[in-house]
């Protein structure tokens, strides 16, 4: 009771409906064919109607149909429903015979019978486009429901963290002027704090940004970066896209994160950074590659960023999405494709 329970909604919903078919299908049959022969002949038939639903919304449409191979999809229902036809016939005649004819008859397989299992499981199959769309609703729903409930976790913690950012604000810009006039360097620097802070508070509880301010983000937080390494670093950011396009805020952000949390190596002066942007068949394209460190930063737990990262792309995109990440020699590389 504890594992169904555990399930998905969806789940919960099949395995009801597939277990009222079988106790509907079994009180049927009871007057006539006894208990066992009833339970038999209703698992059995239950078994081949789940075959033909699930072969075809789970195998045959979606690998097929949705891929513009109609003709495939076509040959292929027909093939399944009547190679499933026959195995049922034969097999609820072997069972009859097997296991509740005192008498067995050893040819008892018609052509009616054939052609009854054959409009049998056509009916199913037709029936399995509906089962799709309930699955479909559910799914959407429950994704729906849990997008709503980050987007609201997400604003809790944004609350808990504005400290009266506008005093924030106005005390950085105060200090940028003081240090503007003898570390114009320095109160660069801070001018980047603030734009990232900024970003934090008035962007980052958008659905979406624009790309050129997500960038522009990126950017600042790659030279704040900076000053925590004590050698130049080599970093290459090629971008070849329209900053007028609109992505979710962070999405690209935990890739260059990733890099100076993992990726370089403080006591060398030969750590590498290459950073793609760019729009392919309107989709985006974000790569990195870095040098791996002779001597990886040891931390105490494993860094969860990629994997919520894949959770919240799953959320926004279903899959429609790339996420790679790969080790090649002595590089480290990730890449993301996103639908724009």
């Amino acid at each position: 009771m504890g594992i169904f329970k555990a399930m998905p909604a969806t789940s919960r919903l099949q395995w009801g409906l597939w277990c009222l078919l079988m106790l509907l299908l079994f009180f049927t049959l009871l007057p006539e064919d006894g208990f066992w022969q009833s339970g038999a002949y209703a698992l059995t038939n239950t078994a081949f109607y789940a075959l033909v639903v699930y072969g075809n919304i789970s195998f045959l449409y979606p690998r097929l149909f949705l891929k513009n191979r109609k003709v495939l999809y076509f040959i292929a229902v027909v093939a399944g429903l009547l190679l499933a036809s026959l195995l049922r016939s034969y097999g609820m005649v072997w069972i009859y015979n097997t296991f509740f004819n005192e008498k067995p008859d050893p040819a008892p397989m018609t052509t009616m019978i054939f052609v009854r299992n054959v409009s049998g499981l056509l009916t199913i199959f037709l029936l399995s486009f509906i089962l799709r769309i309930f699955i479909a609703y559910f799914v959407l729903k429950r994704k729906t429901e849990e997008m709503q409930q980050q987007h609201a976790q997400t604003e809790l913690e944004l609350l808990k963290s504005q400290v009266q950012p506008h005093f924030l604000f106005n005390t950085l810009n105060n200090i940028y002027y003081e240090a503007f006039r003898e570390a114009p360097h320095t109160a660069l620097l801070i001018e980047k704090l603030s734009d990232i802070m900024r970003y934090f508070v008035d962007e980052s509880p958008k659905d979406k940004v624009n790309l050129s301010t997500e960038i522009n983000f990126i950017e600042n937080y790659i030279a704040l970066e900076k000053i925590r390494i004590r050698h130049e670093i080599g970093l290459t950011f090629t971008r070849n896209i329209d900053n007028d396009y609109r992505i979710p805020p962070m999405l690209l952000m935990t890739f260059v994160e990733n890099i100076f949390k993992h990726g370089i190596d403080k006591s060398s002066t030969q750590n590498q950074i290459a950073i793609t942007l760019l729009c392919r068949d309107n989709h985006l394209i974000f790569n990195t590659r870095n040098e791996l460190p002779r001597h990886p930063v040891v931390s105490g737990q494993r860094g969860s960023g990629i994997d919520n990262l894949r959770k919240r792309l799953v959320l926004l995109y279903g899959d429609k999405f790339e996420l790679k990440t790969e080790r090649s020699d002595n590089h480290f590389n990730a890449s993301l494709t996103v639908p724009l």
